[in-house]
This record gives structure tokens, C-alpha cells and sequence, in this order.
């Protein structure tokens, strides 16, 4: 055997800079609360005055246009979507490996019009908000859609398969999950994900992309009882 042949020989068959891409899991469910329901929650969510929402924040601390642009509003009530969040809640935990056992809701209205996005970012940080567990969107809009965009973007997992091996951001690959009336979807927040830019050409608020955006998350010892439980309760 010659030296160039056992060189070879002690290379190792898969290169060091492998990078295993693996699909996050989402439970999307059409057609979620039906008509007229959806509709009626749709026109509570227009009927919101410019002056109750906000500019949007990142870390629930922080306005930053350049990371995040929309408006939101904390106090929007939605008990129908909670109520039916419920009805599905096993069988999404069963999908996504997850419990979420006597979790307190924490969620908001967010209203994306002409030029808003969201960047790529986690729901769950160990500073900022380590107690969700589950994360929900559901979207709201006019029919016919009355924008385009605002697909919400969720990125494979990128694992290495060698110590040291990171996955440049850059080569994420990805799937859009589009923001359909009536529609709502799950996933962890650990998951890596975003929101496309939005094209409203009327710019009205009416036209706009609408989120009840939230989260099921652990009780907070400081606040417990503060806030409604979700889902079934431990045996």
C-alpha cells in the first residue's frame, strides 16, 4: 500500500464541514373557528383605534424598526381562540413533544401592513422569556387577501455532524407557511423563524395582515393565579 493510498485510507468518510438540515415541525390547522366566528373576531380586531396599538418590540422591551416593524396590541381578549386552543391542545403536544400541563397564556394582537416584516428570531430566551413553551399564531385578514407576503418563514434546524462544524446562516434552508384567514399554526420557540415583508397597496388598516400571536408558557411563581390556565390540568 502506498503513502498517498493510506492517507486516504485514514480520512474519515464524511466531510468535516457536514451540516445536518432538519425540518422544524409545525401543526397548522385550517378553518380553525369557522364562520361566523372567525369573521366576527376579525372585525374586533379592525375595530382596534390607532391609538391602542403600538409599535411593535423585540425582547417585549425594545422598539427596533430595523428588526421589527409592525403594531401590537397586549389587552386583546380572544377567549373563542383560547377555548378552542384547548380543544386541540393534546394532540398538538403529542406532535411536538411537548407538555403543556396547567401553562398561562401570554398573547397579543399584531397588525402588519404596507413594508412591515419581522426578522429572523427565537420566541424563547433563557433572559427574556424562559417560560414559554408552546408557541401560536393565528392570522386574520380579508377576503379576497388584500396584501401579499407576510408568509411566515420557518428554518430547519441546521445540526453539525462534527464538533466545531457551525452552519453558516447564510445556507438555512427554510419553508413559508402562508398567513391564511381562519388559520392557525404551532411550534416550539426554540424554532428559528420570521416574517416576510408585507405589500399593502391600499395601506389601509382594514387591509392588513392580522396575528393573534402567543404563547402557553410555565406559571411564573411571582404571579401565580395573575393569569387564566390553558389546556387540560395534570391528573
Amino acid at each position: 500500500m502506498t503513502e498517498a493510498s493510506e492517507t486516504m485510507d485514514d480520512r474519515p468518510a464524511v466531510s468535516t464541514d457536514a451540516v445536518w438540515r432538519l425540518p422544524v415541525t409545525v401543526c397548522r390547522i385550517t378553518q380553525f373557528l369557522g364562520e361566523p366566528t372567525a369573521g366576527a373576531l376579525l372585525e374586533r380586531a379592525i375595530a382596534c383605534a390607532d391609538d391602542t396599538l403600538k409599535p411593535s418590540m423585540i425582547r417585549d422591551r425594545e422598539v427596533d424598526p430595523d428588526y421589527r416593524r409592525s403594531r401590537s396590541r397586549g389587552d386583546f381578549a380572544a377567549p373563542e381562540l383560547m377555548a378552542a386552543i384547548g380543544e386541540v391542545l393534546e394532540a398538538v403536544e403529542h406532535t411536538l413533544g411537548v407538555s403543556c400541563h396547567n401553562t398561562e397564556p401570554d398573547c397579543s394582537l399584531n397588525v402588519h401592513n404596507d413594508g412591515d416584516f419581522y426578522r429572523s428570531h427565537q420566541d424563547s430566551d433563557m433572559r427574556f422569556a424562559p417560560r414559554r413553551l408552546l408557541t401560536f399564531v393565528y392570522y386574520l385578514h380579508r377576503t379576497p387577501r388584500p396584501f401579499d407576503g407576510g408568509e411566515l418563514r420557518m428554518f430547519d434546524a441546521a445540526l453539525p455532524l462534527h464538533t466545531g462544524t457551525a452552519g453558516r446562516w447564510q445556507e438555512r434552508t427554510w419553508r413559508d407557511w402562508e398567513p391564511e384567514h381562519d388559520s392557525i399554526v404551532f411550534f416550539l420557540p426554540t424554532a428559528w423563524h420570521e416574517v416576510r415583508p408585507v405589500s399593502c397597496p391600499s395601506k389601509r388598516h382594514a387591509d392588513s395582515r392580522f396575528a393573534i400571536n402567543g404563547w402557553l408558557c410555565s406559571p411564573d411563581p411571582a404571579n401565580r393565579g395573575s393569569l387564566s390556565s390553558v389546556g387540560r390540568t395534570a391528573p
